[in-house]
């Protein structure tokens, strides 16, 4: 079996803003592109066949979850995760690092990896780089993330530190392990490494250079933000680590999907996102829409026969008025659930559609700037 064949090519830039086309044997990814989250091998309430509608052209799943529940083995015989969820384009897979320390009831971390209880049932388990890159294979990944420590947001130095060190030794040994199984026949995704290093500038640009010693990559995962600091910090390490990044990898900045946050990273040289975001908002009632975010369960809705957002042609915004949405929602009605989350996933698609477009104009920089002043300023 040979390894899924993945490139990437930049077809045009404004600013750091870039444009490109990200080529996997299941389908090609146009960037900027937002990937929605499906945790469990199912984005929340939303069918694969709505997601593709929305135009959903790859989408994430946790090497974690799926590994507890309902196990690899069963994912496995399934034929793959893309088959077991009925999805036929690409998927990328965390490795399930993120969980292991936010999730777990108890954890040990050592150099070998960590040892932890489930968050399910207080089973103990074990995951090193290594299974964590066979978990990921056996998912039928096209992208694979390496196994990585993240270090709080606020996390001092010392942390950071020592997450930095451990990430870079457990990156080594996913290489190897991942290449070992590719001779094998058995790994077809790509590997991608994921730099660290906190909100520390210079930590930061180490871990990326020493990332960029042990190999050559087919992309590159920025992780460790969006996970409890300030928002100008992680613009900030952006800002510090563009000029350090391959221009001709793709860059993955992880668990990053405001409309205003993949904005703001668009303008520094990012091309994917993935976030839980639109589909949690959604479930809750909050929709992103053009003209601002907005709560559909205010009382001011309780007679508006408009559409949710005039300018999206998305099926909840076609067929349905705010009126109806909020009375779903008042009445505890799943379909109000399901149509905000289809809204915000076809919200973010749409955004990061126009980003593409403003870029191969070579008018991003305006663009950006007009749609971020409307959207914050906005009352709906």
């Amino acid at each position: 079996m040979e390894p899924l064949e993945a490139s990437f090519g930049i077809e045009g830039a404004d600013g750091r803003a870039r444009a490109g086309t990200l080529a996997l044997a299941r389908g090609a990814v146009a960037t900027p592109c937002f990937m929605p989250v499906g945790t469990l091998g199912t984005v929340k309430s939303l069918t694969p066949e709505e997601l593709e509608g929305a135009g959903v052209e790859m989408l994430l799943a946790n090497a974690y979850h799926l590994y507890l529940r309902p196990g690899t083995e069963i994912v496995e015989k399934a034929g793959g995760l893309h088959e077991f969820m009925s999805w036929r384009r690409p998927i990328l897979t965390d490795s399930g690092g993120f969980q292991v320390f936010s999730l777990a009831r108890i954890n040990q971390i050592d150099d070998e990896g960590v040892t932890f209880q489930s968050h399910i049932d207080g089973s103990r388990h074990r995951i090193t780089p290594e299974r964590s890159v066979e978990i990921q294979t056996a998912l039928g990944s096209d992208i694979l993330m390496a196994f990585d420590e993240c270090p709080p947001g606020g996390a001092d130095r010392d942390t950071a530190r020592t997450a930095l060190e451990r990430t870079l030794g457990w990156l080594e040994r996913c290489r190897l392990h991942h290449a070992k199984l590719a001779e094998e026949g058995r790994a077809r995704g790509t590997l991608y490494p994921i730099f660290q290093g906190a909100s520390y500038a210079d930590l930061r640009l180490e871990s990326l250079e020493r990332t960029l010693e042990l190999g050559e990559w087919q992309g590159m995962a920025i992780g460790g933000l969006s996970v409890g600091e300030p928002k100008e910090v992680m613009l900030e390490i952006l800002d510090e680590c563009e000029p350090a990044l391959p221009p001709e990898l793709p860059r993955y900045l992880m668990g990053v999907g405001y409309p205003e946050d993949v904005i703001e990273a668009v303008r520094r040289g990012v091309d994917l996102f993935d976030c839980v975001a639109p589909t949690r908002n959604g479930r809750n009632g909050t929709a992103f829409t053009s003209l601002g975010r907005v709560n559909v369960k205010v009382a001011r809705f309780a007679d508006d026969a408009r559409p949710l957002d005039p300018e999206c042609e998305c099926y909840c915004c076609r067929r349905y008025t705010r009126a109806y949405l909020r009375h779903l929602f008042v009445c505890d009605e799943l379909l109000g659930l399901r149509l905000l989350s289809l809204h915000n996933v076809r919200f973010l698609v749409t955004l990061t559609g126009l980003a593409r477009a403003a870029i191969l104009r070579c008018e991003f920089e305006s663009w950006a700037q007009g749609w971020l002043e409307r959207y914050r300023s906005a009352e709906i």
